[in-house]
């Protein structure tokens, strides 16, 4: 990596690292600066002004969670050629990242960001809804995937099943740091593997509650 390179990583990881410890609006290029060792010019030579910083921040965040369900995904099919299988497994190897916060999964840029949206322009909040819709629809093919061997034990929709995993993934986040207990991420994975195993595993029909709609109609 060419040293201009190393630099603007070097100004990323620093400035990803304080938004996520304290928020975009208490993190000022001032420090970033002073923590990267480089000059005010050198700062604007890679980033014209703070929200340039965010959408750098930003895809660089998209590419490395990417990277890892790609790798966790691959690692599942590699490992069961039954869907519902490889995904329990995948699930599985996520948890066990999970439980390494921060170092498995330093926080949510992305929820960040939401909280903040404000203080954002235009792009980096379009950057982060197309992040959240693409991240859903990788689920959501997975479960796709998995529906059409094993059909759900009853009528659910499957858009919400595929929601749900970033749901428990930032809630979970949130939880392990306001407890400061990063098992709670962990667990949280782990109790998404287990709704989904009941959902699509067909000895879990007798188990599984009505509908809502059919206790309403009793």
């Amino acid at each position: 990596m060419r040293k201009g390179a190393e630099t603007r990583e070097r100004i990323l990881e620093i400035a990803e690292a304080s938004v996520l410890a304290k928020g975009f609006a208490a993190t000022s290029i001032e420090e970033v600066i002073a923590e990267a060792g480089i000059t005010k010019s050198g700062f604007f030579y890679h980033f014209k002004d703070k929200n340039e910083l965010a959408r750098a921040m930003l895809r660089r965040y998209v590419e490395a969670n990417d990277r890892l369900f790609d790798d966790i995904f691959e690692r599942g099919r590699q490992l069961s050629d039954d869907p519902l299988q490889a995904f329990l497994i995948s699930l599985k190897l996520l948890a066990e990242i999970m439980a390494d916060l921060p170092n498995g999964h330093p926080g949510c840029l992305i929820a960040s960001i939401c909280y903040q949206e404000r203080l954002f322009d235009r792009e980096v909040r379009e950057l982060t809804t197309q992040s959240v819709q693409s991240w859903n629809a990788r689920f959501r093919a997975i479960i796709d995937g998995i529906a059409r061997v094993h059909p759900p034990c009853q009528h659910i929709d499957l858009d919400d099943v595929a929601d749900m995993l970033s749901c428990v993934v930032d809630g979970g986040i949130i939880m392990s740091k306001a407890l400061n207990d990063p098992r709670r991420l962990e667990r949280q994975v782990l109790a998404f593997r287990g709704f989904v195993k009941l959902v699509f595993t067909p000895a879990a029909q007798a188990v599984m509650p009505p509908p809502a709609s059919a206790v309403a109609a009793e």
